[in-house]
Parts: structure tokens; C-alpha cells; sequence
């Protein structure tokens, strides 16, 4: 599994001990998370953060975008948000910086389109 596949999991899992099990294995433990809605440090609120972000938009998924490129230990890639098999209603880029365990250690988000 990629790092993609394994962060968009993340933003995916909608049981709370999953995530927060995925969430604990994706980040290091003083992992950031910054866009900008959200600048929180710690697995708790990045977690905190998936969990609102599924509410204000449920039943819609996070798919991996046309985007991806990694060098040294930092990656960027595109998102899309919507339905299961369906046109995104969101779209995203995220920069993300990896310690040297392979665990993020920084996302820097982006919201490229949102709805209204």
C-alpha cells in the first residue's frame, strides 16, 4: 500500500478506534496537520480533524488524484472527494514531509475547490 492509499485510509476510516489506530501508524506522535480549516499537532486532533471533516460531508470518500511526486523525504499529491464512483464535489493538493521512519511528519494541505 502506498502512503496515498495508506493517508487517504485514514480520511476514509469512519470507525473512531480504526482511525485512531491508522492515524497512530501514519503520523509521527508530534505529526501536524495544516490547511486551511485545521492547524493541529498530535494524533488525537488529526483524527479530531478526519472525524469533522467526514461529518460535514458524509458518505462522500477520498480518492487518490492524477498528481503524485516524491523526492528525498517529501511528497506531494492530489486528492478528490465524493461519492463512491462518482464525480468529486472537492478537490485537494497535499504536501506532505516524512521522518526518516517513513511515518508523515507534516501535511500541508490545500483545498483547490470546495462546495459552497
Amino acid at each position: 500500500m502506498t502512503l496515498v492509499d495508506r493517508y487517504l485510509a485514514c480520511w476514509n476510516e469512519t470507525d473512531p478506534e480504526a482511525r485512531a489506530k491508522a492515524v497512530a501508524e501514519l503520523w509521527t506522535e508530534d505529526g501536524t496537520y495544516t490547511d486551511p480549516l485545521a492547524d493541529v499537532t498530535g494524533h488525537a486532533a488529526i483524527a479530531a480533524v478526519i472525524e469533522g471533516a467526514q461529518s460535514m460531508f458524509p458518505g462522500l470518500v477520498f480518492t487518490p488524484g492524477e498528481l503524485y511526486d516524491s523526492h528525498h523525504h517529501v511528497a506531494r499529491f492530489t486528492w478528490h472527494l465524493g461519492p463512491e464512483g462518482g464525480d468529486p464535489v472537492a478537490t485537494g493538493f497535499d504536501a506532505v514531509e516524512l521522518a526518516e521512519d517513513g511515518r508523515v511528519r507534516s501535511v500541508l494541505g490545500f483545498l483547490d475547490e470546495i462546495p459552497s
